[in-house]
């Protein structure tokens, strides 16, 4: 796992360099060593160093918890594929809460969630559309000029360039970032991307719908 300080002394080695060019850093190590110790769904309701990012009723008998980088593919295909169905059917329902926490796999994963966390500030709808926005065109900023696409797409939103470059380079916010990611990895067993919490139970990887709505409404049918 690297630690928060590498963290910060390579982004300030490399600045937006690294997020504009091909960069090897990683922010997570897939080989550390496990605990055997199981999370908890109180230690994934665990209050984190950023504000949760929700959709749906506070009280929902049933919280997902979905933990992704915005620079997985896999993650980009259940956001596009997967959860506008689960959106329709349990929350825009008030059935369910999906909350959506960072989960960066690299730099340019890094810029993308800051960006959407100044693009949104507090709003929670705003964020998801943001997020949504960054998936959907995840080949282009990502495999492209990096630093350039999210100037665009933060112009979109109603930045300007400059608060664009701002956003990227506030350390406080990547330290956020990088602290609930530790938490996640260290705490909750995270190490790939999507990971997905259903009232604490961990499921892996990118599921389909039949399976999220399974598990989902099994949870419901105890709650009834």
């Amino acid at each position: 796992m690297i630690t928060r300080r590498t963290f910060t002394a390579a982004l300030s080695l490399t600045g937006l360099v690294a997020v504009a060019g091909v960069s090897p850093f990683r922010l997570i190590d897939t080989a550390f060593a496990q605990s055997k110790e199981a999370a908890t769904a109180a230690d994934v309701a665990k209050p984190m160093s950023l504000p949760d990012m929700a959709l749906g009723p506070k009280d929902a008998a049933v919280t997902v918890t979905e933990y992704a980088s915005l620079t997985c593919s896999h993650c980009a295909t259940f956001d596009q594929q997967v959860f506008p169905q689960i959106k329709k059917a349990y929350i825009d329902t008030g059935k369910i809460r999906w909350v959506f926490r960072e989960f960066p796999l690299d730099i340019k994963a890094a810029a993308g969630s800051m960006l959407s966390r100044c693009i949104a500030k507090e709003d929670s709808a705003k964020y998801f559309a943001v997020t949504d926005v960054l998936f959907k065109s995840q080949t282009e900023w990502v495999l492209k000029d990096t630093t350039e696409q999210l100037k665009r797409i933060g112009k979109q939103a109603g930045l300007s360039g400059e608060e664009v470059e701002a956003c990227l380079k506030d350390q406080k916010l990547l330290d956020k970032i990088a602290a609930d990611q530790k938490y996640a990895n260290e705490v909750l067993k995270v190490n790939a991307t999507p990971t997905f919490f259903i009232n604490g139970e961990m499921l892996r990887g990118e599921n389909s719908f039949e399976e999220f709505s399974k598990r989902i409404d099994a949870l419901l049918a105890k709650k009834s």
